[in-house]
């Protein structure tokens, strides 16, 4: 029995080496050629994501028919930085998600053991989410925060019973200025409602008291000409929206009833608009000399004389 010739070992060596030199260099430029090609494809494709999402109509068209170009700019301004926001977001997700795939393939191509890397990644990744739920939480809400555009840059709102006006959203914190001037830093996780006051248009409730001799129906028709001096007047052209609407009767108050009127603006403007309407009618009723009526109280100032003598009856 002839015993067969062990392999040269130079064939080995040369082979083992030719893997090392040729064969895994390749496989692993051939990956990364292969992660920059993708990641280029998704960007893409983000990227025009993003630019539909500019252009197409949306609430910012109906902001623009209404007012003018300054204010329909700003609209667009804000939904194209919303977008922007968005598209570099999932961009830094892909580009991460990409790394940590790609970076693991590579290293099984060079003959280390990836099992126990994936099974510590997932613990890692477990110990990750108990330890910094919160963070997690308030990257979380950031993110809806954006995608759903609850607020942004330059809006007022009120969140946690504080209210001002949006300097920074970023996926962890809302930098809000109060209108004394503090700065309020608020995590997005503990953001649990949002009254935002700049969000396509807004309205002015004014409430005015008059007396109970007064007749309703001439001042609801006062009020309804000074609404609409105010709708016509041309230095609040294009804030006003809709034609100032006077609803009647809203209480019946113990020293006066209350009329309501309603006035339709743009975002931020009812403020200003109300100061205003609030000027022209308490000169207006002035002129037509109707009573604005206001708490009042009777003072009895008693004689020290009379209280020194039902002193000494109530002790007699």
């Amino acid at each position: 029995m002839s015993i067969p010739p062990n392999p040269p070992l130079i064939s080995v060596s040369w082979s083992t080496l030719g893997n090392w030199v040729i064969g895994i260099p390749l496989r692993i430029a051939g990956l990364i050629l292969l992660a920059i090609v993708l990641r280029w494809i998704l960007h893409r494709v983000i990227d025009k994501v993003v630019v539909r999402a500019v252009e197409a109509p949306g609430l910012s068209g109906k902001i623009t028919k209404m007012a003018d170009g300054g204010e329909a700019s700003v609209a667009s301004s804000r939904r194209s930085q919303r977008a922007q926001a968005i598209g570099s977001l999932f961009k830094s997700v892909v580009t991460g998600v990409m790394v940590a795939i790609f970076a693991t393939m590579i290293l099984d191509q060079l003959g280390i053991n990836i099992a126990p890397i994936i099974a510590s990644a997932g613990i890692v990744g477990l110990a990750l989410g108990f330890g910094a739920q919160s963070l997690v939480r308030d990257y979380l809400s950031g993110i809806f925060m954006i995608i759903e555009d609850q607020y942004g840059v330059g809006d007022s709102i009120e969140v946690n019973n504080i209210s001002g006006t949006v300097e920074a959203v970023t996926l962890r914190i809302t930098r809000l200025r109060s209108l004394d001037g503090t700065v309020w830093y608020i995590p997005n996780g503990e953001i649990l409602t949002v009254g935002n006051h700049s969000q396509n248009w807004a309205r002015a409730v004014i409430d005015v008291g008059v007396g109970y001799n007064e007749d309703l129906n001439k001042v609801q028709r006062v009020l309804r000409e000074v609404s609409h001096d105010l709708w016509v007047d041309e230095e609040f052209k294009g804030q006003i929206i809709e034609e100032p609407e006077v609803t009647g009767v809203e209480a019946l108050a113990a020293d006066a009833i209350t009329v309501r009127v309603l006035i339709k603006t743009l975002p931020l403007k009812q403020w200003g608009i109300a100061r205003e309407m609030r000027q022209r009618i308490k000169a207006r009723l002035d002129y037509e000399g109707i009573e604005m009526p206001f708490p009042q109280r009777v003072i009895w100032h008693r004689d020290e004389k009379a209280a020194a003598s039902e002193e000494e009856t109530a002790k007699a």
